[in-house]
């Protein structure tokens, strides 16, 4: 795999996980509630869970050390697919906050928690960019 369709594929799944992110808040933002009680806790849950993805945060820097050591050597395409890799479970884990605002449609979080949630996830999202160095 060359560095640009690498690089293509990695621009892929961000728009994908952006898409993946937002669009459930979207969709179930519109619902009725079902449990009017159970804002708050999710709330709660959706925030503990931004502190999930600093463990996958860790190995995505690491992927990337490994990646920019790696260009113009023969083990780059395993490089770059190892740092999609890692970058795709890290995104999936930065979109749990997003994912549990959704849930919270449902069980009666405030839409401004919600956003909240979401702004998380994106900023998170923003965190799993690749440098220009590595362009």
């Amino acid at each position: 795999m060359t560095r640009a369709a690498a690089l293509r594929q990695l621009a892929r799944d961000g728009w994908l996980h952006t898409l993946l992110m937002v669009l459930p808040v979207l969709v179930l933002g519109r619902t009725s509630v079902v449990f009017a009680d159970w804002g708050l806790p999710l709330f709660a849950a959706g925030l503990v869970s931004l502190f999930f993805s600093l463990r996958a945060f860790t190995a995505f820097k690491h992927a990337l050390i490994a990646t920019e050591q790696a260009l113009d050597s023969p083990g780059e395409a395993e490089a770059w697919a190892r740092l999609r890799r890692v970058r795709r479970r890290g995104l999936l884990i930065a979109s749990l906050p997003a994912w549990l605002a959704a849930a919270g449609a449902l069980l009666g979080m405030e839409p401004v928690a919600r956003l909240l949630l979401v702004f998380g996830s994106l900023v998170l999202l923003v965190l799993y960019r690749i440098p220009r160095q590595l362009h």
